[in-house]
């Protein structure tokens, strides 16, 4: 990371220093915004949430090694004040970009954007100097942050984007203008602050907006299964790259299978053709990996290099498909990070491909944010579950969504099916340790705010005797 000093925060962020008897002190630790993760010789961002004000934890912070505050009052140990935290973290994170050469690589989607960042940060580490966006700090906060972790030597900063408002995508390519911009595909998630997919679709292409010409090296990765996103070309003046299944993509896949609920296809790219057999679970992660062959094509890397870090990336972030195997024989698959139509649809596939012979056990809880379309929503996911021959379904939460799609399961299964309900998490733990056995494999699929990843580790780590 590159080293900063409180006087040059100060100049960055327009704020002043305080309490420091040496404005040249030097930041050279991890900076954060969580008191518990600032590393010794780092910076404590002090953001004053909704539930709780960051200035209140500064001795917290410094008592584990904090070096200074950026803050919006004194606080008693050395601080740079700036009348807006949140202001002066992206105007800091522009100052630090002028001091790297990185190339800003910027990724969004209504799904797949962490599992995706992830996969593009180790195949882009086998070409450069590679900084990523850890877990899913997309935000205004989470972005900047990410940001003060390059170095100087950073080639490449690969950084995820969300929105759940349009110009939000905007307004973090103005704190961090990307070379590249990736767009995996325009889902449902959040269409109830949206109001529809073309309106998700308008705030998912802000990004290629704010790509710079060809001339000038702008490339826009765009998925061309997805026809929302493929419109995108009309909407930037980038270098347009393509990926997909289709024969006109110019990176695409062939020969897809699946098998234990893994996926390999071939690779063509405009180079050569090359096998790729992918470690992460679900089919749904072709067109991940096609995105980032795509990238990584862009960014210069040759083929056989790309589908050798393909078939050799490993899962990196919790809640996203994670494999949690238990000693007494049941296979949990920890999917609880979020949820929504798309996603929920892959991580049933998922479940259903990677045991065929054993006893497959789906723990849903609601899909949030989905206005208008949750009640169809939540029927067409209870009927995949009919459909797809799961064996168990459990149920969690007591909403007429949950309700519905329980019924339509129900009505849709030709096989037996077992449903069972939790009305809340302290129901649903005791639920699950008398029903699973031996050999079983359990889905768990929710809204964050449900609270299903929790649960997920306490069925992990407490084996029932």
């Amino acid at each position: 990371m590159i080293t900063l000093t409180l006087a040059e925060v100060a100049g960055a962020t327009g704020g002043t220093v305080h309490d420091a008897p040496n404005p040249q002190l030097r930041i050279t630790g991890r900076s954060a915004s969580d008191s518990r993760e600032v590393g010794p010789g780092g910076m404590f961002v002090a953001v004053n949430g909704a539930r709780v004000d960051g200035h209140d934890f500064v001795g917290q912070a410094t008592a584990t090694g904090a070096a200074c505050a950026l803050a919006t009052r004194p606080v008693g140990v050395p601080a740079v004040v700036v009348p807006d935290v949140t202001a002066a973290l992206g105007r800091l994170a522009q100052h630090v970009l002028t001091r790297t050469g990185a190339q800003v690589i910027a990724l969004t989607g209504s799904a797949g954007k962490t599992s995706t960042k992830d996969l593009l940060a180790q195949v882009l580490a086998r070409h450069g100097e590679t900084v990523a966006t850890p877990g899913s700090f997309n935000t205004e906060i989470g972005l900047p942050l990410t940001v003060l972790r390059a170095g100087e030597n950073t080639r490449y900063l690969v950084l995820e984007m969300g929105a759940r408002h349009q110009g939000d995508i905007a307004y973090l390519a103005s704190l961090t203008p990307p070379q590249v911009g990736v767009v995996l595909n325009v889902g449902s998630a959040h269409v109830g602050e949206f109001g529809s997919r073309e309106a998700i679709a308008a705030a998912k292409g802000e990004l290629v907006e704010a790509l710079p010409p060809a001339a000038d090296g702008g490339v826009a990765v765009l998925n061309a299964d997805d026809n929302l996103v493929a419109a995108m070309a009309y909407r930037t003046s980038a270098a347009v790259v393509t990926y997909g299944t289709r024969e006109s993509a110019d990176i695409r896949a062939t020969d897809v299978q699946v098998s234990a609920g893994r996926a390999s296809f071939i690779l063509h790219t405009p180079h050569r053709s090359a096998p790729v057999q992918l470690r992460l679970l679900g089919a749904h992660q072709v067109h991940n990996a096609l995105a980032v062959a795509a990238t990584a094509h862009a960014m210069g890397m040759d083929t056989a290099r790309i589908t050798e870090a393909l078939s050799t990336a490993e899962p990196v972030s919790a809640g996203r498909l994670q494999i949690l195997e238990r000693a007494d024989g049941v296979t949990i698959i920890n999917d609880a990070f979020n949820a929504n139509p798309e996603s929920t649809r892959a991580g049933l596939h998922t479940l259903v491909s990677l045991s065929p012979d054993r006893r497959t056990v789906a723990v849903l809880g609601e899909m949030k944010e989905l206005g208008d379309t949750a009640a169809t929503a939540h029927r067409d996911i209870g009927q995949l579950v009919g459909d797809l021959g799961i064996d168990v379904l459990v149920t969690v939460g007591t909403t007429g969504e949950m309700a519905a799609l329980a019924e339509a399961a129900r009505l849709t299964t030709a096989s037996p099916l077992r449903i069972e309900s939790a009305d809340d998490l302290d129901a649903l733990l005791p639920l699950l340790n008398r029903l699973l056995t031996s050999g079983d494999v359990v889905l768990l699929k929710a809204s964050k705010s449900v609270g299903l990843e929790e649960v997920a580790n306490l069925l992990h780590t407490e084996v029932p005797a």
